[in-house]
């Protein structure tokens, strides 16, 4: 939309706006716009504004609605840069989503009240560690980073992208640098997808590693690889497969299980069933790739349906609108959500 005129929008005279906006510290605008104006861009296309920027100041014209939603961004982005953040495109997407859901859902518990008394921000939840700083890109990472906080065992359920297993790494990571935790416990179901297990080369736990690498790469990220590494060799860090918990008790340790969608009926009831004193258990799953033997039925959705009500236990579902690994993997799970449907019904 960039260059084109206010009435292309195709919005009645009475209903359009304009809002100007002055951003104080000048160092800050190149980075709040965005290289050759990328994040204003996206504004426009995605919320149907059009911003027009003159040094540091942005002109929105547009819907009231979505000038006011545009205005949020913006200010939440420049809060963000003033406190020592960098923006990539995705951070600026995820306030965009975080802005829309905060005017279809006001009661959302993301908004905080703005010290300035300017009426309510946008507050997304976010996860610390001395590498990295992770923040809430759609409402439904900011309600699983809270229910992480609150809860003794989580369920992230979901489809591929949606940063379940990522951000549970982030927060185990975090809670283990800050003392709260003695130890990081990482798992997966060892199933094939396909591919022949015993074909692969090395020992036992060399086949199982290829597996396991989503687990390693999101830890790397979180934390520095020399730490990630005393951590393996001392035990405070274990990865293993999920057939290595049987008989254990995990105490005073945070536990991911990722993959728990290929975990058997017996397999789940035992991986839950290890939960010690001091623990937290994180479960990740996406009950649409089921790579089990036909007519085998799957932990995860088991263990969802006997658990939806028990104290203690949240279960958080992300759909096709909270991928962020690429908008082509939300579109490509939407189609297959479709056929899946179209299916069932038949």
């Amino acid at each position: 939309m960039r260059g084109d005129a206010i009435s292309d929008l195709t919005i009645p005279e009475t209903e359009l706006d304009q809002i100007v906006l002055v951003f104080d510290d000048n160092r800050l605008v190149g980075d709040l716009f965005g290289q050759f104006d990328q994040n204003l861009a996206m504004l426009e296309q995605l919320l149907s504004v059009e911003a027009l920027a003159r040094g540091n100041q942005v002109t929105l014209r547009g819907s009231k609605d979505a000038c006011a939603e545009a205005r949020d961004v913006l200010e939440t982005l420049y809060q963000r840069l003033a406190a020592g953040d960098e923006l990539s495109p995705g951070d600026v997407d995820g306030v965009i989503r975080m802005v829309r859901a905060e005017a279809a859902q006001p009661s959302l518990p993301t908004l905080e009240e703005d010290k300035n008394g300017k009426g309510s921000r946008v507050a997304m939840s976010q996860i610390s560690t001395r590498r990295k700083t992770v923040i809430a890109r759609t409402p439904t990472q900011d309600a699983y980073i809270r229910a992480m906080q609150r809860n003794e065992l989580v369920f992230g359920l979901g489809p591929a992208g949606t940063g379940k297993t990522y951000l549970a790494v982030a927060y185990a990571a975090a809670r283990l640098e800050r003392g709260e935790a003695s130890r990081l416990i990482l798992s997966r179901p060892a199933v094939e997808a396909g591919e022949r297990l015993g074909f692969l080369p090395g020992d036992m736990r060399e086949k199982v590693d290829p597996y396991l690498r989503p687990l390693y790469d999101a830890l790397y990220d979180m934390m520095p690889p020399e730490r990630v590494e005393r951590g393996l060799q001392s035990g405070m860090i274990e990865v293993a497969p999920l057939a290595f918990m049987r008989g254990r008790t995990l105490a005073d340790a945070i536990v991911i299980l990722d993959e728990a969608q290929n975990t058997t009926s017996m397999q789940m009831k035992m991986f839950l069933t290890r939960l010690g004193e001091n623990s937290q258990m994180i479960v990740t799953g996406d009950a649409s790739q089921v790579d089990l033997p036909s007519g085998q039925v799957s932990g995860l959705v088991e263990a969802t349906k006997l658990l939806e009500n028990v104290e203690g236990v949240s279960m958080i579902r992300f759909n096709d609108r909270d991928v962020v690994r690429h908008q082509l993997v939300a579109r490509i799970v939407r189609a297959y959500d479709k056929a899946g449907a179209t299916a069932a019904r038949r």
